[in-house]
């Protein structure tokens, strides 16, 4: 890693055509900072980094900028480390758990985050959030020993951390772990006018709206010209003892109706085995959303993360306009992300 992080992230920014922004300077600097008390190597380091925080977490508005910062540092980084969205995180746990329920007393737990600390010295989430009150429940726990084991992680989010599962159930007990964050983490809010995801230069070419027959025709002659050549298939993903069947498969495209996915009681788990499937990604006919269809929503929100980290393209055809679509009350917060992120997804200069 470069000694200077603000030099080599201004170089950065002008090898790719990115406006330089102080406010994200800040945020760099204290990068810089963080770095040097975690990770420097020279013995006169040691004593700063006995009482040094162990996690960087950068919470704003979407589109302002905070992947792109982190994914600048963590790629900067000679150290052993593992990106993960936060969803695949939590299910890779769970999984490990499920393995380990017969292997004796020794705390779950403990083993999990050994087992972590064996192969990384650093993860890092994006977009960090927390819908579901199981992994409340045991955040405190987990990030307790993740924090005593040494290991480093670096985090963005839309929320800061004392807002964190907001109205969840149970909240109480999701409170432990915001002590836990707060004391062992540098906390930045970065603040920018402008969602980059929304600029001129990046108008969507695969939003495709609203739902009648001309849409129609225009997604169906989309589809036509990427799937050329390519033969028709289906493909069954067995997932924990469950069938998904993809019922359209193109050699790779993968064409569905929003009630395939979000109307079935589908999650992260069943999208991250469609998205390793998957190089391309047709979905047709999302509505726009209301505290009727909120569970449809939430999974939603999960798929579109998904797709979005794992940098898979997308074309969709919808009810309204993205400026237009609604969200139902509880998940208006994280469904702005999704916005954004579906303004990306379907921008012409996203790759196919």
């Amino acid at each position: 890693m470069a000694k200077n992080l603000e030099e080599k992230f201004k170089l950065y920014c002008n090898s790719e055509n990115l406006e330089i922004n102080q406010n994200q300077i800040i945020v760099i600097k204290k990068l810089q900072d963080y770095f040097n008390k975690n990770f420097k190597k020279p013995f006169f380091n040691f004593l700063s980094k006995q009482d040094s925080k162990k996690a960087f977490y950068i919470f704003g508005d979407v589109g302002v900028g905070k992947t792109m910062i982190l994914d600048f540092f963590y790629n900067s980084l000679n150290e052993k480390k593992k990106r993960n969205h936060f969803n695949e995180f939590m299910l890779n746990f769970h999984n490990f758990a499920h393995d380990k329920k017969d292997k004796g007393n020794e705390n779950i737990i403990d083993l999990f985050v050994k087992n972590i600390k064996s192969k990384f010295s650093l993860i890092y989430f994006d977009e960090f959030q927390v819908t579901n009150i199981v992994d409340a429940m045991i955040l405190g726990k987990l990030f307790q020993k993740i924090f005593d084991e040494n290991l480093k992680i670096i985090v963005t989010s839309n929320t800061k951390i004392s807002e964190l599962y907001k109205d969840g159930l149970q909240r109480d007990q999701f409170k432990p772990f915001i002590k836990i964050m707060e004391k062992n983490s540098i906390e930045h809010e970065l603040i920018i006018s402008d969602d980059y995801r929304k600029t001129s230069e990046n108008k969507q070419q695969r939003y495709f709206f609203p739902l009648n027959q001309e849409t129609n025709f225009r997604i169906n002659k989309f589809s036509r010209i990427i799937t050329k050549n390519k033969n028709l298939s289906s493909e069954s993903l067995e997932i924990k003892g469950r069938i998904f069947e993809i019922k359209k498969f193109y050699e790779g495209i993968s064409r569905f109706n929003f009630q395939e996915l979000c109307n079935k009681n589908l999650g992260a788990e069943d999208y991250l085995e469609i998205s390793k499937k998957s190089k391309f990604i047709i979905i047709e006919e999302i509505p726009s959303f209301n505290d009727i269809n909120s569970n449809q929503q939430q999974r939603f929100i999960t798929l579109i993360d998904i797709i979005y980290d794992r940098s898979i393209s997308i074309a969709v055809t919808a009810e309204k306009s993205l400026e237009k679509l609604t969200s139902s009350s509880s998940l208006e917060k994280p469904f702005k992300r999704t916005i954004s992120r579906l303004y990306e997804l379907t921008s012409k200069d996203y790759r196919l």
